[in-house]
């Protein structure tokens, strides 16, 4: 191929001299070459003419046939770094994990202490059954032991072999097996009769000569030799001291055949097993490389079909990613349903007390080991249905930080069910339910805790920002300043059990849940934690708003995949996490995601109410100590406004000579009496303002009527309240609140 450079040149040389030294001149260039014809192998003046290779790629970068595509070889030779962080991650570990790991030794001693313990305690107990049967079996066992003899002296294994020679009618074989047997026979009793002789004579010595004790030892163990000869094969002697579960070794054909029913390979493709199968723990640990183009992803969602193609439960492999290769899966086979297996009881029982910056232990997970979570910077969202663990797994993490005296508690629980009743023992805030008790509303005053955070949170954000950079580094808060009172700045956890229940307020679910999506949102970042725990976690008694502001999620087991996602958060179905596929008999087991990279299954610790009390009260002591015993807990009264009700507030706008006034009326003015609670209200319409109302006031037994006003000469009727119905019932109130 051949190619023409052309650079055009001027007709004539420019006139130097008409430009003298000074600035500089533009030359002229011509706008177009000429295209006079040439002679054969002649160019024009500035062309050049070369034969360029026909295997080099063209200037448009495409390469032409031919051309390699693949690089060259170690064309940058690795640097010995690079070298030896790939051989350390090819390295497989020389122990096992759990020798390398103090916390799984010491777990691994525990579980093998207490399970042979048990084993033998267990057969000892039983020991007498034992010898019972062995007394009961050892006849059977003699004569089994005799007949056993008898066949063996007269070659009673050689009887089918010589059978069948006769029937095959062939003479020679037939002789040839009968001196066969003759000769066995003989021989076998010679022995049998020497045998016979000095057993016996043993035996009369032994009778004779033995002192008891031996002879005690003798008549045991031939008893017990007897006896085990004579237990039938389908009552076994001794009976077994645990439970075998169904399961079974793994072996490549059994892998290869789950991958190919899962529609993962194709026969003639294949899986390749980068490590040997090997148990890990009560199971099984298999790696596997899926074909070019299939994913780890592909195979979470196949990961019922992959159970099947094993022949054991969906809830028995759990399958890891392995950060290598997006076509590599770590798949753990457990040998029975470790979901099913209790955690036992919180380790918070013998915690003197816990550090909330730090990680705190709060279940285990598939195969047993310590599950650890960290409160700090996020929010976290708790859904099940009704009795799965629920409550239980979200009280856990409450009583990590009430053992944390310098950590401030806020617990409300809408069902005002006894789970909660004994955090008023710690809790700064604490409320119960949603109807009105010795006269405080716990609606109100959730409203109240909820503003009072948030000008908390507000002030920090503030209040850090100002700090010298020694003590605030970055404007963050720090466990110093967290624990130093000067400051009032302390981690707080803010729980809403049954949350909703408040959202779903007639009067305050609005404000109630701007509040909370404000705090999820923001307050993280200032050492203010919120839990919320719902078993309708859908968009009418859990909104989106406020679903989508937690980082943290843990579902337990729901009702359908769709519920699931709604907790979880949109795509995790297809990530392959799905709360419905748990079973009823996995109570406090959950899918936990946001807390770390990946998601996991925790199987939560159990603390019962017993064992709640039990801490909380070492907790209230702690906090004594210390001095952080604030609010209700210390029987500090809130703020007149923490007080204050619906009733408070409606007796505030009605005037000193109104005894009758419309509902829509007093809606206005609370609206302007206080427009951060009642000014939703006020935008309505007039008869959705006065139902607002009568929704707001029935709770607390007082009615509405027609009341009738002439305005303008019209008389016009709307619905309305009587001063005297309001004054009675905040009487009562208040005899209540000062006898309690």
């Amino acid at each position: 191929m051949s190619e023409i450079h052309v650079i055009g040149q001027p007709d004539e040389e420019p006139d130097r001299a008409e430009n003298p030294a000074g600035p500089a001149s533009v030359l002229p260039f011509p706008t177009k070459s000429k295209n006079a014809p040439l002679a054969p192998g002649e160019a024009r003046a500035g062309e050049w003419e070369a034969e360029l290779p026909d295997d080099q790629p063209d200037d448009n970068g495409e390469l032409a046939e031919g051309d390699p595509v693949d690089p060259p070889k170690h064309a940058f030779p690795p640097s010995i770094a690079e070298v030896i962080e790939a051989k350390d991650k090819a390295r497989r570990p020389v122990l096992p994990d759990w020798l390398t790991s103090a916390k799984q030794r010491a777990a691994v001693a525990k579980w093998a202490a207490g399970h042979y313990g048990r084993t033998s305690a267990y057969h000892l107990v039983r020991t007498p059954v034992y010898s019972a049967k062995l007394l009961a079996y050892a006849p059977r066992g003699a004569f089994r032991w005799i007949g056993a003899s008898g066949r063996w002296v007269s070659d009673a294994e050689g009887l089918p072999v010589r059978l069948a020679a006769v029937r095959t009618e062939d003479a020679g074989e037939y002789l040839k097996l009968s001196r066969q047997r003759d000769a066995r026979v003989k021989l076998r009793s010679i022995v049998a009769t020497l045998a016979s002789v000095i057993g016996l004579g043993a035996a009369l010595a032994m009778w004779v000569l033995a002192p008891a004790w031996l002879l005690t030892l003798a008549l045991v163990v031939l008893t017990g030799a007897l006896g085990w000869a004579g237990t039938p094969a389908d009552r076994p002697l001794m009976d077994a001291a645990k439970v075998k579960f169904r399961h079974r070794k793994l072996t490549s054909d059994i892998v290869t055949r789950a991958f190919l029913a899962a529609g993962l390979t194709k026969p003639d493709q294949g899986i390749a097993f980068p490590q040997p199968i090997r148990q890990d723990g009560d199971g099984w640990r298999v790696v596997v490389d899926l074909p070019y183009g299939k994913t780890f992803s592909d195979a979470v969602k196949k990961r019922d079909a992959l159970a099947s193609g094993i022949d054991v439960a969906e809830t028995q492999v759990f399958l890891d990613r392995d950060t290598t290769s997006s076509r590599r899966v770590s798949m753990w086979v457990a040998n029975r349903d470790p979901l099913a297996v209790p955690t036992g009881r919180t380790p918070l029982l013998g915690a003197d007390r816990v550090d909330f910056w730090k990680p705190f232990p709060w279940g285990r997970d598939e195969r047993g080991v310590e599950v650890e979570i960290s409160m700090l910077w996020v929010s976290l969202l708790v859904g099940a249905v009704p009795r799965q663990g629920k409550t239980f797994s979200a009280r856990t993490i409450a009583l990590a930080a009430a053992l944390d005296p310098y950590v401030r508690l806020y617990v409300f629980d809408g069902k005002a069910s006894p789970d909660w009743r004994k955090f008023s023992m710690v809790a700064h805030r604490v409320g119960f339910g949603t109807v009105p008790q010795s006269g405080v509303d716990p609606v109100m005053h959730l409203v109240n805790s909820l503003q009072e955070l948030k000008a908390d949170v507000e002030d920090r954000y503030h209040r850090l920002s100002e700090l010298p950079l020694h003590v605030c580094p970055e404007g963050k808060l720090t466990p110093a300043i967290s624990r130093d009172k000067k400051y009032d700045m302390p981690l707080v956890l803010f729980v809403v059990d049954e949350v909703q229940e408040y959202l779903m307020h007639p009067v305050h679910g609005k404000t109630i849940l701007d509040l909370l999506v404000f705090l999820a949102r923001v307050a993280p970042a200032v050492g203010v934690s919120v839990m919320t725990a719902t078993q309708k976690p859908d968009d009418t008694a859990c909104p989106s708003v406020l679903r989508d502001q937690h980082q943290a999620r843990f579902a337990l087991r729901v009702g359908a995949y769709q519920v699931s996602e709604t907790i979880l958060g949109a795509g995790s179905y297809g990530e392959g996490l799905d709360a419905s596929r748990l079973l009823k008999s996995h109570k406090g087991v959950g899918l936990l995601k946001g807390m770390s990279d990946d998601a996991g299954i925790v199987r939560t610790y159990l603390a019962d109410g017993r064992d709640a009390e039990s801490i909380l009260t070492r907790a209230q002591a702690l906090r004594q100590t210390e001095g952080t015993l604030t609010g209700d807990a210390a029987g500090e009264a809130p703020a007149d406004g923490s007080l204050a009700t619906i009733l408070d507030d409606v007796a505030a706008v009605i005037g000193k000579g109104e005894t009758k006034i419309w509902s829509e009326t007093i809606v206005d003015r609370l609206a302007q009496h206080r427009p951060e609670v009642y000014g939703p209200w006020a935008e309505m319409e007039p008869k959705p303002k006065a139902e607002q109302l009568t929704g707001a006031l029935k709770p607390y037994g007082i009615g509405t009527e027609q009341i009738s006003r002439r305005i303008d000469g019209i008389q016009v009727n709307k619905r309305g309240i009587l001063r005297a119905d309001l004054t009675k019932v905040i009487t009562e109130r208040n005899k209540k609140r000062d006898a309690s």
